[in-house]
């Protein structure tokens, strides 16, 4: 990884080689390079890195490598440009040879020829590197002193160092050290890496980007404090808590543990503090985070002088360190851990309660810091009170991850009294379904409400929360359905919090029960909320009807969205505002009301983030991969649905967002297998799903593979039970993904009358509803119709009718597939074949732009059918020599992608044997190249 800091040090060197000639003004310059920096943060690469540089350019080069055990002085040959006089290196040791320095003063005998009077040839340079000059003992630091004290010039030194490791701080060579004028000096100081720098090396030591979620890269960056090695050591003790993988979760970074060589150095320093001093590490381990100098000789129990004496050796030994506030902990985070980890557990218990002592006189109060020394110094009762402060805290100020983390870790221990449990699990359900869900939080819910002695309203209260995220993040419909209905019976005596869970029974995409018995407790909702005299009970309600309406496709939403309390101040009803303005956004998508979907949301990712609302804020991104999806922004698209669908792997609901886009663009490109992974491996298809819009659309997907494998059964089958899931939901604006392949699945089995009434049905189910991506869908199914009737004309101008609406919306690559059903309708009516042909052309060219490698080869087939090259059938085949032909190298594009050789002559409208033939062919004209091939899987044949 190429750093700001081994920039810097090239250039320096650059500029010594410079100076290095003499001249009249400086007579020619020495120059010098300090280069510190703690353990691990990249000293011998960067020496090593500018050894290579000066070799390259011809210069000569000498390398001392100190050890606790002494040197190894090496001087490398600089090859130079041929013919190039080589600059002069010392005499012993010989170019390329080692040797340990001993008392015999062989430093001194290399570096002899570069001082006194020796000089360097006019015009040449000379670079010395010495690595780790705080582990020179005497004799090599009297050499380094006699060579600096009188340079030669076109000499150029770099010094490596800890700083925290000198025998004098600040004095890398000792007091005594002179720098005559003549040396240019420069000081470089190595920093830690950023939290971009963390995530670079992370991915180029794991092979690619994204192997994690975001928290995972912070975590590293947080425990590492940025330190390189600390970094690389993490990553590889990552990979040896399983097989390899792809990603990685917090849960591995936790069972990585300290890396040996970070617990080897920092033990070392500690043990190496006089043992009456080394209480101040102790606290500093067991405190975790940065401290005043007071707090922690308070911690350690030392007299404000001792604590100073004690702090001020930590310091010298490299063990603590001081940030720019003044505060002390150790040089790396983690290395904290190490030492807490030996602290036996007396003392340590001891120290907590010393913390929670000290920590208690801060202003405000640090609750979860307390918590956690309460805890584990074996104070309950302060302990619990600490985690209930800290959580209302973190939960206020948005942070409902950190107040889910505390909340789960108390409510798991069977200790915590009922009284308490019955305090803490409102808030843990409450925070869960307003941030990211963790994995324990619905497990958690679950065995408090099975503590019958809960009182009736508080298990109603745990049991709205926990409908809604098993609705929301865990996907579990019908059971989210289920615990909200019988959460109204148990909150008769909290009014405010039955209206909200019937207003949660009325959003049509959490369950799939009929839309009847949504719009039932819809009317409930409102009549509840109305009786209210709770501000945010209203508003809860009226968000929801904002969803419900715009999920139906119902002209009235956009009447409900005016009447939202957009412009409220209050965090909570900002909360409810913007779950509403995002749901909206979500239904217009749905609809096809795209330009709209894309200011709703902006509204409501705004609203949510001002209010903590993260799960809002978070579902939102899903929805705005689908609206690029709809809109044809696929630049980097794939990469950011990946992303999100890996960050929200223990979120389902969310998840399903990227998924389906991430389908629907392998279904473009050809990547079936992907593509189904993608659309059928985790989305819910069963009859409990809640995401209907979603599992509608990988329908038809599904339908559209089977029905290019001809697997005409397969397709109808899919077909029926999507239609039957859209009937028995009764929400017909949600088959705009779906009809018009369902309709042409149906129509292919010869089942026309069929077909007839599902168009019919479809139509009937539009009625009063606004969704133009479902009027688009209806005239592509009615084309459909016309077209298998033999109304090519009809047909035609059906499909052109729908290609107009998408094409407004915009939608364009629903656009394209309907201009080319026209195109294709067109010319079997035998009407304008060239503007049908134009049509064609136009087509791939859209689609290769949106990189639907598939679809563009399929329209490319037809039209090569209908438009011979030149505009003229040739006699012969034109010869291509080892070149691939056009046809070659579609097929080798498709195959490239999984397809089988029978998919591929689908596409083409070739036969498998001659897809077989052009696949050897391109094999082998690829391996004559460059040594490419296909992939002997990829092209399989199959059938």
């Amino acid at each position: 990884m190429d750093t700001v800091s081994e920039r810097a040090a090239e250039q320096w060197l650059a500029h010594a080689r410079e100076n290095a000639a003499p001249d009249d003004r400086t007579g020619g310059r020495a120059a010098l390079l300090l280069v510190e920096g703690v353990a691990g943060t990249g000293r011998t690469r960067l020496a090593r890195r500018l050894l290579a540089a000066a070799a390259s350019a011809g210069a000569g080069t000498l390398a001392v490598d100190f050890t606790p055990f002494g040197a190894t002085v090496t001087a490398p040959p600089a090859p130079g440009p041929a013919g190039a006089p080589r600059s002069p290196g010392p005499p012993p040791p010989p170019a390329g040879a080692a040797r340990p320095q001993g008392a015999d003063g062989s430093l001194r005998e290399a570096l002899a020829p570069l001082s006194g009077a020796a000089r360097i040839p006019e015009g040449e340079s000379f670079l010395l590197v010495a690595d780790d000059v705080h582990l020179a003992d005497r004799t090599a630091r009297d050499a380094l002193r006699r060579l600096l004290a009188r340079p030669p010039a076109g000499l150029a030194v770099a010094l490596t160092y800890r700083p925290e490791e000198l025998r004098e701080p600040g004095l890398v060579l000792g007091r005594s050290a002179a720098l005559p004028a003549s040396l240019a000096v420069r000081r470089l100081t190595l920093p830690p890496l950023d939290g971009d720098g963390v995530r670079g090396l992370v991915d180029e030591l794991l092979g690619g980007p994204d192997r994690g979620p975001t928290e995972l890269y912070a975590r590293i960056a947080q425990r590492s404090g940025g330190v390189p090695q600390v970094v690389a050591d993490l990553v590889g003790l990552l990979r040896e808590t399983g097989e390899p993988r792809e990603r990685y979760s917090l849960r591995d970074l936790e069972a990585a543990g300290v890396p040996p060589r970070l617990r080897q150095l920092t033990l070392g320093r500690v043990a190496a503090l006089p043992e009456e001093m080394r209480s101040v590490a102790l606290a500093a381990a067991v405190l975790d985070e940065p401290a005043e100098a007071e707090e922690l000789g308070a911690v350690a129990g030392l007299t404000a002088e001792g604590g100073t004496a004690a702090l001020v050796r930590a310091l010298r030994e490299g063990v603590l360190t001081e940030d720019g506030l003044g505060r002390y902990a150790y040089f790396v985070p983690l290395a904290a851990t190490a030492v807490y980890a030996e602290i036996p557990g007396p003392v340590r218990r001891a120290l907590h309660r010393s913390a929670a002592r000290v920590l208690s006189h801060r202003r405000p109060e640090p609750w979860t810091a307390l918590a956690r020394h309460r805890r584990h110094g074996g104070e309950v009762r302060g302990w619990l009170h600490a985690v209930e402060q800290a959580a209302t805290e973190r939960a206020a100020a948005g942070d409902h991850q950190a107040a889910i983390d505390l909340l789960e870790t108390t409510l798991s221990r069977s200790t915590v009294p009922l009284h308490a449990r019955a305090r803490l699990a409102p808030l843990l359900a409450h925070s869960a379904v307003l941030g990211l869900r963790s994995e324990q939080t619905v497990t958690v819910l679950r065995q408090i409400l099975d503590e019958q002695s809960l009182p009736t309203a508080v298990r109603g209260q745990i049991r709205l929360d926990l409908g809604l995220l098993l609705c929301n993040q865990a996907v579990a419909g019908m059971q989210g359905w289920l615990e909200l209905q019988q959460a109204v019976e148990e909150l008769q005596e909290r009014p405010v919090m039955a209206a909200r869970a019937m207003a949660a029974l009325a959003m049509p995409l959490l369950s799939t029960v009929p839309l009847e018995r949504n719009l039932y407790w819809l009317e409930r909702a409102e009549k509840a909320g109305s009786q209210s005299d709770d501000e945010e009970a209203r508003t809860a309600v009226a968000a929801n009807r904002v969803g419900t309406l715009m999920y139906i496709g119902d002209p009235a939403a956009w009447d409900a969205l005016e009447a939202l309390p957009r412009d409220t101040t209050d965090a909570a009803y900002q909360q409810h505002v913007a779950r509403g303005l995002c749901n909206a956004a979500d239904g217009a998508l749905w609809l096809g009301r795209l330009a709209p979907a894309r200011e709703l949301l902006a509204e409501g990712v705004a609203l949510a983030t001002r209010s903590g609302a993260a799960y809002v804020e978070e579902g939102a991104r899903g929805t705005s991969l689908l609206l690029d999806w709809a809109e044809g922004n696929w630049d980097g698209l794939a990469a950011r649905a990946r992303a999100f669908a890996a960050e929200a792997e223990t979120m389902p609901g969310m998840a399903v967002d990227g998924r389906t886009v991430l389908g629907m663009l392998a279904l473009s490109r050809g990547e079936w297998q992907q593509a189904t992974a993608w659309l059928v491996g985790e989305v819910p298809r069963e009859p409990h799903a809640a995401a209907v819009p979603h599992v509608a659309a990988a329908s038809g997907a599904m339908i559209r593979m089977a029905m290019v494998r001809d697997d005409v059964d397969g397709a109808v089958a899919e077909a029926s039970a999507a239609w039957d899931r859209l009937r028995d939901k009764g929400v017909w604006v949600w088959g705009a993904e779906l009809a018009p392949w369902a309709v042409e699945a149906t129509l292919r089995a010869g089942r026309a009358a069929a077909a007839r009434r599902m168009v019919d049905e479809y139509a009937a189910g539009l009625e009063g509803r606004l969704a133009p991506s479902s009027d688009a869908a209806l005239a592509w199914c009615r084309a459909l119709v016309a077209e298998d009737g033999g109304d090519h004309t009809a047909a035609a101008e059906l499909f052109r009718r729908s290609a107009v609406v998408y094409a407004g919306l915009p939608r364009p690559y629903a656009a394209v597939l309907a201009t080319e059903c026209a195109a294709r309708c067109a010319l079997a009516a035998g009407g304008d074949a060239g503007a049908a042909v134009a049509d064609l052309a136009s087509c791939v060219d859209r689609l290769t732009g949106l990189g639907a490698v598939w679809d563009a080869a399929r329209v490319r087939a037809v039209l090569r059918a209908h438009q011979p090259a030149d505009g003229q059938r040739r006699r012969g085949r034109p010869s291509y020599g080892d070149q691939l032909s056009p046809r070659e190298q579609e097929v080798a594009d498709l195959a490239a992608t999984g397809l089988t050789h029978r998919e591929i002559a689908a596409t083409l409208h070739l036969s498998p044997r001659t897809v077989e033939q052009h696949v050897a062919r391109a094999r082998r004209k690829l391996e004559s190249q460059s040594g490419q091939s296909l992939s002997p899987g990829r092209t399989r044949r199959t059938g």
